[in-house]
């Protein structure tokens, strides 16, 4: 098993690295403790001419400065001033493609998963949806701007197979205020895996 190198985000094609995040490992390092996870869900999100971009139109804020940051850069912002959302910053700097984690299955530290969310039993809902990810994985906003290919929070390739089979395609999740830009496949997830969120057409 092995780290993921730049060259994996650094790719021009934000929605071809969302797809071939699945089936990748995120690890994260806090405080001694780590947990991980089976990729099994994300969404593409393009710059400047997608409308659910938050850099749509190239808007820049102190709050999605680290979209701009480059490829490999860890984007956290809170949605619903609550949720932690982990996304992966692709392309050059200063080209804000970026990459949401919506799903895992949990591979290590799940007793530490289970502390971080104040969850009983490891169900489904453990990891199922970005909220749930960055819980589970410890992931905050004070962490976005923390490189992947650092200590603290990177991805592993541990040559699990899928087949393209296996990989379902959607319009995206919850952003029905794009309009058009909406209904665009650049949801990507492994087909009749529990912890994938949303309905799987």
């Amino acid at each position: 098993m092995k780290k993921i190198p730049l060259s994996f985000y650094s790719r021009k094609d934000v929605v071809e690295i969302a797809k071939d995040l699945i089936g990748k490992i995120i690890v994260t390092n806090f405080d001694g403790s780590i947990t991980s996870g089976r990729i099994v869900e994300t969404e593409a999100y393009v710059a400047l001419t997608d409308k659910a971009s938050h850099s749509f139109g190239g808007k820049r804020t102190a709050k999605n400065e680290h979209m701009y940051a480059s490829a490999g850069t860890a984007y956290v912002y809170i949605c619903y001033g609550l949720h932690q959302m982990m996304n992966i910053v692709t392309n050059d700097k200063d080209i804000p493609d970026a990459v949401l984690i919506r799903a895992v299955e949990p591979i290590d530290g799940i007793d530490v998963m289970l502390k971080r969310t104040g969850k009983p039993t490891p169900d489904k809902t453990l990891t199922r949806g970005p909220g749930n990810v960055g819980k589970a994985l410890g992931i905050f906003k004070h962490h976005s701007g923390n490189h992947l290919l650092g200590d603290k929070i990177y991805l592993m390739d541990d040559h699990f197979k899928i087949n393209k089979e296996q990989i379902g395609t959607s319009a995206r999740i919850g952003v029905e205020s794009a309009g058009a830009d909406s209904l665009l496949p650049y949801r990507f997830y492994l087909k009749g895996n529990k912890y994938v969120s949303g309905k799987n057409k």
